[in-house]
């Protein structure tokens, strides 16, 4: 008999992070202590250089709950977390960025409210952020710009804790850019997207794979894009429920 699927998985774009993995096991696994619901920790090493792919192997032996797929060649982030989420087995996702400075004991908060409210995504808003004045000051400016040219209103679009009902994240469209977009995607296909605070803290080891050139300047180029989408978007949910 096959193995009854998790409730909620995890998914986790990982690149060149290895001395954050071990960690971030372990406070998953605190986070869900407890918890009734049952989870998959998904990792996707997206073509890592730096000893990754051998480390999350020997965590998924030590760690029943952990999974591990590999890319055969850097994607980047978005394709790694579109691998993750048609992978994923649970009817609930969440995902946390691979460095180590979403919280995971956000999750379980943020799956509880999702179900509280009924609604179909609950996107973080990162509180105090632990990140550097010119990365603040991009992520203003690009989230001004995005609401903006997209006429949404996303607080924080590049926080990367979020938990959203698979369904949803399955039908997202794939493009290099996507995690940066995602509360913006799923209300243009008539899902529901609440935001809501969380913790934000300081990398502890590894170094960011992102500057002003392909953070700010990048997204902004993106938000044609994704405006057409929006513009051309149909709803995902088309059958009539009886």
């Amino acid at each position: 008999m096959a193995a009854r699927p998790p409730d909620f998985s995890i998914v986790i774009p990982v690149f060149n992070e290895a001395d954050n993995l071990a960690p971030m096991v372990r406070e998953i696994e605190a986070a869900f202590a407890g918890r009734p619901e049952t989870y998959e920790i998904l990792f996707v090493d997206d073509a890592s250089t730096d000893g990754s792919a051998a480390l999350l192997e020997a965590l998924a032996r030590d760690h029943p709950a952990v999974r591990t797929l590999r890319h055969r060649q850097n994607f980047g982030q978005s394709a790694a977390v579109a691998t993750g989420f048609h992978a994923a087995r649970g009817e609930w996702i969440g995902t946390l960025d691979g460095d180590g400075q979403n919280d995971p004991a956000d999750l379980p908060k943020m799956l509880d409210e999702a179900r509280r409210l009924a609604v179909d995504c609950v996107t973080g808003v990162r509180e105090k952020r632990q990140d550097s004045f010119l990365r603040r000051l991009s992520s203003r400016v690009g989230n001004a710009f995005r609401n903006l040219l997209t006429g949404d209103e996303v607080t924080d679009s590049g926080c990367g804790a979020r938990v959203l009902r698979a369904e949803c994240a399955r039908a997202l469209p794939v493009f290099n850019g996507l995690h940066r977009f995602m509360p913006t995607l799923l209300r243009a296909q008539g899902f529901t997207v609440v935001e809501r605070p969380v913790n934000h803290r300081p990398r502890l080891a590894g170094v960011s794979k992102y500057g002003v050139h392909n953070r700010l300047w990048r997204g902004i180029r993106d938000c044609f894009g994704v405006r057409w989408l929006k513009a051309r978007a149909v709803p995902a949910r088309r059958l009539h429920e009886e």
